[in-house]
């Protein structure tokens, strides 16, 4: 208050003609503009929250349940500081609209920002009011255009900030995100501190990576899944269907999706974790019934699998077990992307040379390592799996991941590499139907790896229910739903002897 009267009477002191005269009305209507100590109040009904929670989205039990839990300490606790939450998870899988849903369960009002690109410090705290045309940052901006002090603040694509000479936004977001600090946050161009601490701030990326840990330190991380096929159907079923019927002109028309064909959309026309191409498929199919309808058309239509392919065209994809069968030098491995879990093929072939290594696929550095440590590996227990020494300076070695204009790197294709070249030179097949992840140490142990879940699910939608990971990802997996280990074998190993012994062919079914 001592602050704006001081400005006050600097303005009634200054020349209306003087730019000063400018800078300082546009100060206080900033400044007398913002919502000090106005807040909305929260919705405490848990029952009519958690409806409206699962009438906006299917699933997501964890999240919903962090968010109902927020609500009953703050119903018994009159102060209470606000979760900071990020949300972490492929594209599609409904974090940005889940955040409008806990907005709309709490009656606050909701507010987004994208950080996707962000390379100025001054977008988040603002500039100062020496350079001209100075602002506020988005911060203090959204919250003046909402009206309260207590908003739903989404600050979505976290994991995409940039920084460069301008500053380091990451590091402006420190003190917006911690709790203990966030009670006097102060914009470079008001100068005064302002009360963060009763905004609920909702994060969302698609990977923990690229986060710096200072920040990711201060938020509490939780973890969308791909769906599973039958969480897909039911999303189509309750959201996806009646929302592109309203928005193709159809919703008074007779249009029913059967089971088998948006099992055919699912598993032939869409490869993703989340949702949103599906829907894009189904708009497709509904712009095509709308076609026919404005033509005259009366219906009713029933669309089953044999009708998909009148609408769309042939099939985009098959399931890769389909087309694979065993082979020399050919392994499954699983890998994971920021949008899901990947099935990912290891291709190893020899020629006539002097011991070389050609790597391609566009690998990464520690996938390169990995590649170098099985060669070592197989090199030293030669004997043990049968394989002539003089192979290893007589044949050159080429290692191919197919996709090659993605690029791929990490540790867990430590023992599909293995298995691969050990294929190779023992000239055995190995077994298609088996998909396996591990990284592998020099003296052929295998540790365990992350991203298990999309793995798993990546796994099941290329028809592959035989899985090798490793032992200590035992209990990682007794966490998993028992919808995801459903009809899955799964083989605990600790040495990479183990899953040779597993995956390689006997030499007589060569």
């Amino acid at each position: 208050r001592e602050k704006i009267e001081k400005e006050i009477d600097r303005l009634e002191r200054t020349p209306p003609a003087s730019p000063e005269n400018v800078v300082l009305r546009n100060y206080l209507e900033w400044t007398l503009s913002l919502p000090w100590g106005k807040e909305s109040r929260d919705r405490l009904d848990l029952k009519k929250a958690e409806n409206i929670l699962d009438q906006d989205h299917y699933g997501l039990e964890k999240v919903k349940e962090r968010i109902l839990e927020f609500l009953a300490v703050r119903k018994l606790a009159k102060f209470l500081k606000s979760p900071i939450i990020c949300l972490i998870g492929p594209p599609g899988v409904g974090k940005t609209s889940l955040a409008k849903s806990i907005a709309r369960s709490l009656q606050r009002e909701f507010v987004r920002i994208s950080l996707g690109g962000v390379r100025d410090e001054a977008e988040i705290r603002g500039h100062r009011r020496t350079y001209i045309g100075a602002m506020p940052g988005k911060i203090i901006t959204e919250i003046k255009r909402q009206g309260t002090a207590n908003p739903v603040f989404m600050l979505d694509e976290i994991d995409k900030l940039g920084r460069d000479f301008r500053g380091d936004p990451a590091s402006a977001l420190l003190e917006v995100l911690d709790p203990e600090q966030n009670n006097s946050f102060v914009d470079n161009y008001l100068n005064l501190p302002f009360d963060l601490s009763e905004v609920m701030f909702i994060t969302t990326a698609n990977s923990l990576d690229t986060i710096p840990a200072p920040l990711r330190d201060r938020m509490e991380i939780i973890e969308f899944s791909s769906y599973l096929e039958h969480d897909k159907i039911a999303i189509a079923k309750a959201y996806l269907i009646p929302r592109e019927k309203d928005d193709n002109g159809l919703a008074d028309r007779k249009i029913s999706f059967h089971k088998s064909a948006l099992q055919e959309l699912i598993r032939y026309y869409v490869r993703e974790a989340g949702v949103r191409n599906l829907q894009r498929r189904i708009g497709s199919i509904l712009r095509k019934i709308a076609r026919e309808a404005a033509a005259g058309a009366q219906g009713p239509w029933s669309l089953k699998a044999s009708n998909i392919k009148t609408y769309l065209a042939p099939r985009k994809y098959s399931l890769e077990l389909a087309n694979r069968k065993s082979e020399i030098g050919v392994a499954t491995g699983l890998a994971w992307t920021s949008y899901g879990g990947e099935i990912l093929f290891c291709e190893a072939s020899r020629m006539p040379g002097k011991g070389g290594v050609i790597l391609t696929g566009l690998l990464g550095e520690v996938m390169k390592e990995s590649a170098r440590i099985a060669i070592s590996y197989l090199k030293a227990h030669y004997q043990q799996y049968k394989i002539n020494p003089k192979d290893f300076s007589t044949f050159d070695m080429h290692i191919h991941f197919p996709a090659g204009a993605v690029p791929k790197d990490g540790p867990s294709a430590g023992i599909t590499l293995t298995t691969a070249l050990a294929s190779l030179f023992m000239q055995r097949k190995v077994r298609h139907d088996i998909a396996m992840t591990g990284e592998l140490t020099l003296q052929g142990k295998v540790l365990p790896i992350g991203g298990l879940k999309e793995k798993m699910l990546a796994a099941k939608r290329a028809g592959i229910h035989k899985l090798i990971v490793p032992e200590e990802n035992r209990e990682s997996i007794a966490e998993f739903s028992a919808e995801i280990l459903s009809g899955m074998d799964i083989t605990f190993v600790t040495d990479v002897s183990q899953v040779l012994e597993k995956v390689v062919m006997p030499a007589k079914e060569k």
